[in-house]
């Protein structure tokens, strides 16, 4: 069994002007930076052993803040965390992309739910068999992928249709071999 805190990286200019980042490379923007301090505080204490990410920049900024902060040191990068590709609609206002790809319209070059989902289990899969029995992990990834994680790991529970999950907010999951439960969820 491993104990997983799934937290949402920092805030990006582009989560302020609310655009779909998706596979775009954007940095953490000074509120970020100072989500992944707070982000760190809140975890302190808990028994983390070791610090992963995503390799994309604003997770691995967010995971470099708190390892440092935690002495955890560097993260271990893992792609299987990285956010879901949006395709065509990297970059669109939120908004707009709502209104264009509502009612299940596929998105030209974007990865499906199921193909998100399949890489982020295996990932985390991967992460728990990585290191000893009853490890505590931090995995700083993205908010699509924790979303379809913590539908995965609450039958569908969690998270309800109109939450968020917010940046830096961590949700805390139980990884026993290919089983996943929700510890602790906080939604928006």
């Amino acid at each position: 069994m491993t104990v997983i805190a799934l937290l949402r990286h920092g805030q990006t200019e582009w989560n302020r002007a609310r655009r779909v980042q998706g596979r775009s490379d954007i940095p953490l923007n000074e509120t970020g930076r100072a989500q992944a301090a707070a982000a760190a505080e809140a975890l302190r204490g808990g028994e983390y052993t070791r610090i992963t990410a995503s390799p994309l920049l604003r997770a691995k900024e967010t995971a470099e803040i708190i390892g440092q902060s935690l002495g955890l040191g560097e993260p271990a990068l893992f792609d299987g965390l990285m956010e879901r590709c949006y395709g065509e609609a990297e970059g669109m206002d939120v908004s707009t992309y709502w209104e264009t790809y509502a009612g299940g319209k596929v998105v030209p070059g974007a990865e499906t739910d199921d193909e998100v989902l399949a890489r982020a289990v295996q990932t985390l899969i991967d992460i728990a068999a990585g290191g000893p029995e009853d490890e505590h992990v931090i995995a700083v990834a993205h908010g699509g992928l924790i979303r379809r994680v913590l539908e995965h790991a609450s039958d569908g529970r969690y998270p309800l249709p109109n939450e968020r999950i917010e940046n830096g907010s961590q949700q805390i999951i139980e990884v026993t071999g290919s089983e996943f439960r929700v510890l602790s969820y906080v939604g928006v």
